[in-house]
């Protein structure tokens, strides 16, 4: 597999077009969202960029005319109003429509947490993003501009904050997106709200596969496509909210806790508790109750 940097395009851009390359501190390259690149364009049907494995993320926004995307096998109208999300590592090209203008603004982004957005954006699948915004995603991108055309002590960390709200519209419209493009299947519907009825009792994947009929390997791989983690994961996450609830809550011990969530054995509720939440039960208590049952408790049983 060639992992070489690949690039080629056509200058077809106007006069007034802009293109800026900051280059970003390792401040803002170890902590922040940092802009590689960022412009506005206005192009002729001359226009196009074909590349592929270069270490950033791209978000273009049409401003008016039209746009081609061809990504991961599929083309896609960028049109007035709709922005896409790009992996530039990935192979990819796009270009002005023919007898057409296309007018959009950019930017190059990269950060530490750049892929696992872009992760989560295309988790169900690539989709542009209609905006239904579309002041707040031309003014952001436009300050962008602004603010690298004229840097100061501020500029990367004004520049991560924009990039993250710009961000956190093709998460929320991810969000729509899913909820539009997927309806539960049945057998994953009955089987979550099972867990959540009898999360507290002996449940295994056979159990749950049995009640619905169905294969526990078909069962597993639904569920965790549609509800976004394995079957075990769910039901432990069910009994620690609950665990947590009852030790905010309640007098009971750890032992007693552990009893009531389904859990047999309190040292493995203090294992996976901490591993979870960075600390034991008893000390999840004392950091939201302070003094108030301390001495209720049998810290003998939970070991700092």
């Amino acid at each position: 597999m060639n992992t070489d940097f690949f690039e080629d395009y056509s200058a077809g851009w106007s006069r007034d077009s802009i293109r800026l390359m900051p280059t970003a501190s390792e401040t803002a390259k170890r902590l922040f969202f940092y802009i590689q690149e960022c412009g506005y364009f206005r192009t002729d049907d001359s226009y196009y960029t074909k590349r592929a494995n270069l270490n950033s993320f791209l978000v273009i926004f049409t401003l008016s005319g039209n746009g081609i995307l061809r990504y991961q096998g599929e083309v896609y109208d960028l049109t007035p109003g709709f922005a896409c999300l790009i992996n530039c590592n990935e192979r990819h090209f796009y270009q002005c429509a023919q007898n057409c203008h296309w007018e959009f603004l950019w930017m190059h982004f990269n950060g530490a947490n750049a892929l696992g957005y872009y992760e989560e954006f295309v988790k169900n699948g690539f989709h542009l993003l209609s905006c239904q915004d579309t002041f707040f995603m031309e003014s952001t991108l436009r300050r962008l501009i602004a603010i690298h055309k004229k840097t100061d002590a501020t500029t990367e960390l004004i520049s991560s904050q924009l990039i993250t709200n710009i961000l956190t519209e093709f998460l929320t419209d991810t969000c729509t997106y899913s909820q539009s493009a997927f309806v539960l299947p049945e057998s994953v519907l009955e089987t979550k709200r099972y867990i959540d009825r009898h999360f507290r009792e002996s449940l295994s994947l056979d159990t749950l596969a049995d009640l619905q009929h169905i294969s526990k390997f078909h069962l597993a791989h639904e569920f965790k496509k549609y509800v976004g983690m394995p079957v075990n994961e769910y039901i432990i996450c069910a009994r620690l909210s609950y665990a947590k609830e009852l030790l905010r809550f309640s007098k009971l011990s750890v032992n007693e806790i552990a009893d009531r969530i389904g859990i047999s054995q309190s040292s493995y509720l203090i294992r996976i508790f901490k591993e979870r939440e960075s600390m034991t039960p008893n000390q999840f208590r004392r950091k939201w109750t302070g003094n108030q049952i301390e001495h209720a408790e049998a810290p003998a049983s939970d070991p700092k």
